[in-house]
Parts: structure tokens; sequence; C-alpha cells
């Protein structure tokens, strides 16, 4: 599967939170996520734009591996597979005797929204501020999920300069 998403820095999120209700976008929870990225020893991810991330929530941990974005379709798009854990503590352990190492932690509260076959967060991310975001799972081609994506964004009054990096990346480029 391909993740087509639009990021953008906003200044409040409140604006947008009205609009997504006002179209009755169904509200799926909040909560805060803690990710933790970790580096192969065979090859090193940040040369190779690849992620792999440990993400903690409220139920189980969540292990996202993230392909190479995909810089064609103009928004940031790359393959990303994801996996339950019934346990992220013994997974990190498991990746410590392999030899990965930790990256970064990336610490976020995110507000879930579901619209049409589109998913809203709406984040706010220690030590760099507030976020939208929308997202599209897409089989094949993203070029519908792009233009899609752009027409809810206009609709919900979320403007700005895309942005193509990660939290992770970003949260980097501040130390």
């Amino acid at each position: 599967m391909l993740e087509i998403e639009l990021k953008v820095r906003v200044d409040s999120l409140d604006l947008i939170r009205q609009n997504l209700l006002a179209r009755h976008a169904k509200f799926l929870g909040k909560q805060h996520e803690h990710d933790i990225y970790y580096n192969a020893p065979h090859r090193d991810f940040g040369s190779t734009d690849e992620a792999l991330r440990v993400r903690y929530t409220d139920g189980p941990a969540l292990v996202t591996y993230k392909g190479k974005k995909i810089p064609e379709l103009g928004l940031k798009a790359r393959e990303e597979l994801n996996t339950a854990m019934e346990s992220g503590e013994v997974f990190e352990a498991i990746l410590d005797r392999l030899g990965f190492t930790k990256t970064a932690e990336v610490n976020k509260w995110r507000e879930n929204y579901r619209l049409e076959n589109a998913s809203f967060a709406l984040d706010t991310v220690e030590g760099l501020g507030t976020f939208a975001e929308i997202e599209i799972m897409a089989e094949k081609n993203g070029e519908d999920a792009t233009a899609k994506i752009m027409k809810l964004a206009k609709e919900m009054g979320i403007s700005g300069e895309p942005i193509l990096a990660s939290y992770l990346e970003l949260l980097l480029a501040t130390h």
C-alpha cells in the first residue's frame, strides 16, 4: 500500500476541527503517540530514506516500516507496512540484540477524524508545534489520491506549503 499524505504546519487547529465536524467527519478519538525510531546496523536509514518505528499508544504497540519517499506525486508518498505487537518492549529488546540503534523519540498528541476515504490528523508535536495531515492509502497510482487530498484540504481550510519531511526529520533538523 502507498501512503499519500499532505502535512502542513498550521497556527491553530480550531478552524480545521470545526470544518471537519461541520462536514460530519467521524471523530475517532484523541491519543498520545510515543514513537521510537531505529536505525539498522547494515544500512543507514537516513541515507536510504527509510524508517523503522515502534509506536506506543493506549493499545498494542505498532511497528511500522516506511520505504523511500516517492517524489513524483507532489505530496509525501511512500510504502508503509504496519503490524501490531503484543509487547513493544520485547520487540525493542530484539532490535537491540540484533544491533539496531535508537535514533530519536517523537511525542505527539493526535486527534483522528475520518471523512470519506481520507484520514485527518490534527497534531501537536512536542518541540515542533501544530500540524494538520490528510492521508489516503492507495493501491498503486497515487494521482487520484493526490487530487482528492488537495480538494479536501481546500474545503477544510488547510493551506500552506506541503511538508515532505517526517516529524522525525523535522525534529532532527532542530538539533
